[in-house]
C-alpha cells in the first residue's frame, strides 16, 4: 500500500455504512471518527447518496463566475432558516482551508487593516495563510516558516483541565492579555479581526467559559474588530447545537463553515452581513471548482436530513450519554484526568503516572481499540485527548457497545484485571 503521510490506521477501506465502515476483507469497524467530523449524517446516507447520483447525470461542474445555479440560492436559504439574520450573506468554496482564507482576505478588505489575531491551541487549517493562524501542534508549523506576517496570538483559557485551577480567574487573566496585546502589540487602529474556534479542536476538545467568548465580543465591538468564529468542524449538529456559538450566546461577524455541510463531499464557506461581504471588491477572490453541483446537491440534503431526522437534538442526548458513561470510567481509571465535550463532540484527556501528558497510555488505548474493531483519534498538543466523534446518526445501543470495547482496551493497555 502506497501512502504519503503516516496513517492513524492500517485499514484499506472498501466500503461505509451509517457508523460502520468495512474493509476489503470483509472486517466490519466501528467508526467514531466520522472522517475527523465530516460524515455527520452517517457513511453514504442513501438520500444524500441518491442526490448525488440524481445530480450526477445532469451536471458535474458549472463554474460560478460563468453559469447560474439555482442551487446555490436554495442551499443559501436553506442555511439562513438556521442562522441568525445579520449572518444573511455566503461565499462557498471547496475546503475549510479555503474557507479560513477567504475569511481572512475579506477582512482585510472590508477593515484596510492588515493584523489578525488567533488564539493558542486553535487550528484553522494548513495552507500559508490558514497555518499561520494555526497554534494546535507545531508539526504543522515546522519547516514552514516563515509564515504570513500581521498575525498575534493570544492565550487561551486552557491549561490543564484536571488542575483545580480557578477557571474563571484564567479566563479574566486570558482576557487582560487579549487587551494587553491590543495595547502593546497590533493596536485596534491595525487590527483587522480576531478568530477563534468555540471549541478547540485539534487543540484538545476543548469548550471555554461563556464569559470568555462573551468577553472576546465586547473587546472586539469596543474596538471596531470583527469576530470570525471557525465552525468547521463544530458545525451542523456536532456540539448538540446546530452551531457552537449558539451555546455562548454570541454572533460572529464572520461564521466559517465546512465539513459536516455535505457529507463528505467538499463544500466549505463563510457567512457573513452582506453589507460587510459588498466590501469585497469583486472578482478580487473566488475559485474554479467552488461551490460544485454534486456537493450543493449534498448539501442541500445534507440539511434536510439533519432536520428530519432530528439528528441535532440526537447529538444533544446520545452525546449526554456518552458524556456521562465515560465519567464513570474517568472514575475507574485515575489515568483518565478529564471528560468534557459538547454533544457528540467529547474528549478523553489521559496523564502519565509522573504528571506528564498521557501521550502513550492515549495512543496504546487508541491502537487496543482499533485491534477490537473501533475506530478512534487522539488530539491535543501532545495526542493524549482520545477524541469521540460519531455520526450524528448514533443510537445508544452503539454506543454501549463501543464504550464496552474502550473499557476492556482501558483493561488491556493498563493492566487490569
Amino acid at each position: 500500500m502506497s501512502q504519503v503521510w503516516p496513517l492513524f490506521t492500517n485499514i484499506d477501506v472498501d466500503y461505509g455504512e451509517n457508523i460502520h465502515l468495512y474493509d476489503r476483507t470483509g472486517k466490519k469497524f466501528i467508526d467514531f471518527t466520522s472522517g475527523i467530523g465530516v460524515t455527520n449524517t452517517g457513511h453514504c446516507h442513501p438520500r444524500i447518496v441518491n442526490a448525488i447520483k440524481v445530480q450526477s447525470e445532469k451536471l458535474l461542474h458549472g463554474q460560478t463566475t460563468i453559469l447560474y445555479n439555482s442551487m446555490l440560492d436554495e442551499l443559501s436559504h436553506s442555511l439562513q432558516k438556521v442562522l441568525p439574520e445579520k449572518l444573511n450573506c455566503f461565499f462557498f468554496s471547496n475546503s475549510g482551508s479555503e474557507a479560513v482564507e477567504s475569511a481572512i482576505k475579506l477582512v482585510r478588505h472590508a477593515t484596510g487593516k492588515p493584523n489578525i489575531i488567533c488564539f493558542q491551541g486553535g487550528y484553522h487549517g494548513r495552507s500559508i495563510g490558514a497555518l499561520s493562524l494555526t497554534t494546535a501542534k507545531s508539526v504543522y508549523r515546522s519547516g514552514y516558516q516563515p509564515l504570513m506576517p500581521g498575525v498575534f496570538v493570544s492565550p487561551h483559557p486552557y491549561f490543564k483541565q484536571y488542575t483545580e485551577e480557578d477557571n474563571e480567574k484564567r479566563t479574566r487573566q486570558c482576557l487582560e492579555e487579549l487587551k494587553h496585546l491590543l495595547n502593546t502589540q497590533s493596536s485596534p487602529s491595525e487590527t483587522a479581526a480576531m478568530i477563534i474556534e468555540p471549541v478547540l479542536g485539534e487543540g484538545g476538545y476543548i469548550s471555554p467559559s461563556e464569559s470568555f467568548i462573551k468577553g472576546i465580543r465586547e473587546i472586539c465591538d469596543k474596538h471596531d474588530i470583527l469576530l470570525i468564529f471557525d465552525e468547521i468542524q463544530t458545525g451542523f449538529g456536532r456540539t448538540g447545537k446546530y452551531f457552537a456559538f449558539e451555546h455562548f450566546g454570541v454572533i460572529p461577524d464572520i461564521l466559517v463553515i465546512a465539513k459536516g455541510i455535505a457529507s463528505g463531499l467538499p463544500l466549505s464557506g463563510i457567512v457573513a452581513n452582506k453589507k460587510l461581504m459588498d466590501k469585497w471588491i469583486p472578482g478580487s477572490h473566488g475559485g474554479t471548482y467552488g461551490p460544485n453541483p454534486l456537493s450543493m446537491a449534498a448539501a442541500i440534503e445534507t440539511l434536510k436530513v439533519l432536520e428530519e431526522e432530528d439528528l441535532i437534538n440526537n447529538s444533544m442526548h446520545m452525546g449526554n450519554y456518552l458524556l456521562a458513561e465515560l465519567q464513570k470510567l474517568k472514575n475507574e481509571y485515575p489515568e483518565i484526568v478529564d471528560v468534557r465535550g459538547k454533544g457528540l463532540m467529547i474528549g478523553c484527556e489521559f496523564v502519565a503516572e509522573n504528571g506528564d501528558p498521557g501521550t502513550f497510555i492515549a495512543e496504546k488505548v487508541r491502537k487496543s481499540c482499533l485491534s477490537k474493531g473501533l475506530i478512534l483519534l487522539t488530539c491535543g498538543p501532545y495526542n493524549q485527548v482520545i477524541r469521540w466523534i460519531p455520526p450524528l446518526t448514533i443510537e445508544k445501543s452503539e454506543i454501549d457497545k463501543a464504550l464496552t470495547i474502550f473499557d476492556s482496551a482501558l483493561k488491556n493497555s493498563l493492566e487490569r484485571e
